[in-house]
């Protein structure tokens, strides 16, 4: 059943709301059983002048949880709210199980959005909170009763039913703005970075509880964040934003093992960049350094500028220089640093790679901003785990071998202020 709308301070009589829900149900009827549940195209806007989203467009399946993850100022925000109908787009068009919802109003889009503030009545109990939609559409009492009971039920609440907002944890308290917002049965679900305003380890358990949840309701969901590890968690796809453009769109495992863009790369998780040239045999120069990069550097033309992008637990090393038969030889380096970082070791790695000469208009490939007696070489972080520390123990100073399991090779777009040889860590 499609959710009707809110009427309270529109006017709209009964009989006008159960006519828009039949149209609803009819075009959700009409529609294709493959059909998105939510589709944005060609989504553009822009305040006081300046670009915001630029043709921004993906789609949301039916029980899909999609993720758009980005920084501050990325443009998420924005979408979530053109979504909801609370902005209207400068160009583009929304739609929501078949039908365009561009230019209707936020109550007439049958969209719940979930804030972090959860906006939950001080005054009201947690069932009075969860039925209150339902009680100012008109529902029959019993009706009420009957929904709050299974909602509590569904988000494990019923013995919490007769406290108030003030009385719940934060955890809890977003279990009953949700509950709320589920009442009424919406379209799709917007969550504006669910859990900000939690502690680590709540966050971490109330993010699995409601990803179970949206299994149990197959209702189609959007998330938006800046939490890496949060969006690879909720998320069934993620959709990387950046200055109001999309960057990539994919399954977690696609977005973090085979990156689009540089971006990509370093904003979901921890890389390396090493730049290189690509040479002929499908190979990536690094300095003195040559590395089979098969299709990935068919990719390229022969002398195009690129990056090696990989991450630290991407990487093996060895102490003897015998490797593992499916690992790509990168180079052979210097452990610099050493650390214990609770699950896993962390290395620093000073590769034996010699800066070469640029050629005219190309950037230096290892400009390395130390010490002149440490310019030569680049470092790169490593991470191996438990079980690789206690088969081959390392100490700084010791020399190794490194190879590569994973990697992706990218163009490179070189900027003022990038050095040849650089780790991105988000995790410092």
């Amino acid at each position: 059943m499609l959710p009707e709308k809110v009427t309270d301070d529109s006017g709209t009589t009964r009989d006008e709301r159960a006519r828009r829900g039949d149209a609803r149900a009819a075009a959700a009827a009409s529609s294709p059983a493959d059909a998105p549940a939510a589709s944005v195209r060609g989504l553009s806007k822009s305040f006081k002048g300046v670009r915001v989203l630029e043709d921004v467009s993906f789609d949301v399946a039916e029980g899909e949880a999609l993720v758009l993850l980005g920084a501050s100022g990325s443009g998420k925000t924005t979408i979530l709210r053109v979504l909801a109908g609370l902005e209207r787009p400068d160009s583009g068009s929304v739609h929501l199980h078949g039908r365009d919802v561009t230019d209707l109003p936020a109550r007439e889009r049958g969209v719940g959005v979930i804030f972090q503030s959860y906006a939950l009545f001080p005054r009201m109990t947690v069932e009075q909170n969860v039925g209150y939609g339902l009680r100012i559409r008109g529902r029959k009492r019993r009706d009420v009763k009957e929904k709050v009971e299974s909602l509590l039920e569904l988000v494990h609440l019923v013995d919490q039913r007769k406290k108030l907002p003030a009385q719940l944890s934060g955890g809890q308290q977003q279990r009953v703005a949700i509950a709320r917002t589920l009442a009424y049965e919406p379209q799709m679900l917007l969550f504006d970075e669910p859990f900000g305003a939690l502690d680590a380890q709540i966050r971490v358990r109330l993010r699995r509880e409601i990803r179970a949840l949206l299994r149990d309701v197959n209702v189609p969901a959007l998330f938006i964040t800046h939490d890496q590890e949060e969006a690879l968690e909720l998320g069934d796809r993620i959709a990387v934003l950046h200055s109001g453009h999309l960057e990539q769109i994919g399954t977690p495992e696609e977005v973090y093992n085979r990156p689009e863009t540089e971006y990509v790369a370093t904003f979901l998780g921890a890389a390396n960049l090493l730049l290189g040239v690509v040479a002929r045999g499908n190979r990536v120069e690094l300095g003195t350094v040559a590395v089979e990069a098969g299709s990935e550097a068919g990719r390229f033309q022969v002398g195009q500028s690129v990056k090696l992008v990989f991450r630290p637990e991407d990487v093996r090393v060895s102490k003897t220089g015998e490797l593992p038969a499916d690992c790509n030889p990168l180079a052979n380096g210097v452990v610099e640093e050493k650390h214990f970082v609770g699950a896993y070791e962390r290395l620093s790695v000073r590769l034996d790679l010699v800066a070469r000469a640029p050629r005219p208009g190309e950037p230096p490939l290892y400009e390395i901003s130390e010490t002149p007696e440490r310019r030569l070489g680049v470092p790169v972080i490593v991470t191996r785990t438990k079980s690789e520390t206690s088969a081959a123990p390392l100490r700084v100073g010791d020399r190794v071998t490194l190879c590569l399991t994973i990697f992706r090779v990218l163009p490179n777009f070189p900027l003022a202020s990038e050095r040849g040889g650089r780790v991105i860590d988000t995790q410092k």
